[in-house]
C-alpha cells in the first residue's frame, strides 16, 4: 500500500524537513546540503529513501542532480495532502529562511557574473547564435503592443527594437551593470525606456499591466524558471502575449562556466507544463537549429482570462 510506504519514508525528522523544503523549491544536492547543514553522504541517504518511496524525483541536468517533489502521481498527491500540517510546524520555518538565503546567494552569484561581462555580452551571444538574428525573429512576432516588458533585458538590444513598436517599454534585469549599459545606449539614441532592477521571479512590475512580455535566453539562468513564467503571467493583461525563447535540453556542460547558465536548456514538455501551470495557452512553437548545434525553441503563448 502506497500510504504505508509514504508514512514509513517520512518517519524521520530529517526526511520531513527535506520534503517541506523540496515541496517549495527544486534544489541541487549541494544546495540541499547548505540548507540542511549536514554532510553530503547523510543527505544522499535520506534523498534516496524519499526518492525510492516516490515522494521525491531526481532530475539530471548535465553532471548536476536536482531534487523536488514530483509534478504528478500518488507521491505528489500525498505531499499535497500533508502540506498544511508541515507548514504549521514552527520548527520547519528556519529551513525555509535558509533556503531563501541559498537561492538569493545563487541569484547574486549570477548577477556578479553578468556585471563582469556586461560590455561584452552581445559579442558573447554571437558565439552561440551565430548569424541567426533572434532579436529580429522576436520583433517580427511582437506586433505593436501598448506596454512591452523585456524580462532579463541585458544590454537592451532587443528592448531598443521593442521601443520602436510599442507605446512604452520596461526593461528588467538583475545585473546593475547590464541595466546601466542598456540605459546608456537608450540615452545615446534618444530613446525612452523604463529600467528596473529586479529578479524575473519577483518582477518590479504591477499586476495585469503589460500587453507583451519577452523572456529571451534568460530562463536558463534563473534559480526558479517556473516561478519566472508565473510572474510573467501575473504582469500580463488577460490575452497578453508571452514570447519565450530558450534552448532545447542539451548536454553542453561548458556553458555553465562560459555563459553562467544555470540549466542546460529545457525539454519542450517541461516548458509546456510551466506555461499551462501559469495560466498560459500555447499558440505556437517554432524550433531553430543553430550553427553551434543547439536547438532553440520559440514559444508564443497567450495569458488565459
Amino acid at each position: 500500500m502506497d500510504i504505508l510506504i509514504f508514512c514509513k519514508a517520512l518517519s524521520d525528522p530529517t526526511r520531513i524537513r527535506l520534503i517541506h523544503i523540496l515541496d517549495r523549491h527544486e534544489l541541487s544536492v549541494n544546495e540541499i546540503v547548505a540548507v540542511m547543514g549536514m554532510g553530503q553522504s547523510r543527505i544522499s541517504r535520506h534523498l534516496k529513501i524519499l526518492t525510492d518511496a516516490g515522494l521525491l524525483s531526481c532530475r539530471r541536468d548535465g553532471v548536476w542532480a536536482f531534487y523536488g517533489v514530483p509534478s504528478e502521481g500518488s507521491g505528489r498527491n500525498f505531499v499535497t495532502a500533508v502540506r498544511e500540517w508541515l507548514r504549521q510546524e514552527p520548527d520547519l520555518e528556519a529551513d525555509m529562511v535558509r533556503a531563501a538565503e541559498v537561492l538569493e546567494a545563487r541569484r547574486k552569484s549570477t548577477s556578479r557574473f553578468f556585471d563582469t561581462i556586461a560590455t561584452d555580452w552581445d559579442r558573447l551571444r554571437l558565439e552561440i547564435l551565430g548569424p541567426f538574428d533572434l532579436n529580429a525573429t522576436l520583433l517580427d512576432r511582437a506586433g505593436k503592443p501598448g506596454l512591452a516588458v523585456d524580462l532579463g533585458c541585458g544590454t537592451g538590444e532587443l528592448l531598443r527594437g521593442l521601443a520602436a513598436q510599442a507605446r512604452s517599454v520596461i526593461g528588467v534585469d538583475y545585473s546593475m551593470e547590464m541595466l546601466a549599459e542598456a540605459e546608456r545606449r537608450f540615452l545615446e539614441e534618444g530613446l525612452e525606456g523604463d529600467f528596473r532592477l529586479g529578479a524575473i521571479e519577483h518582477l518590479p512590475v504591477g499586476d495585469g499591466v503589460a500587453d507583451l512580455a519577452v523572456i529571451s535566453l534568460a530562463l536558463h539562468h534563473l534559480p526558479d524558471p517556473e516561478g519566472g513564467i508565473r510572474d510573467a503571467a501575473r504582469i500580463l493583461v488577460p490575452g497578453g502575449v508571452l514570447l519565450l525563447a530558450d534552448f532545447d535540453r542539451h548536454e553542453k556542460e561548458f556553458l555553465r562556466e562560459r555563459f553562467g547558465d544555470r540549466w542546460l536548456g529545457f525539454a519542450e514538455e517541461t516548458i509546456r507544463r510551466f506555461l499551462d501551470g501559469a495560466g498560459f495557452e500555447l499558440m505556437e512553437l517554432e524550433t531553430f537549429t543553430l550553427p553551434s548545434s543547439l536547438r532553440l525553441h520559440l514559444y508564443r503563448a497567450i495569458r488565459r482570462a
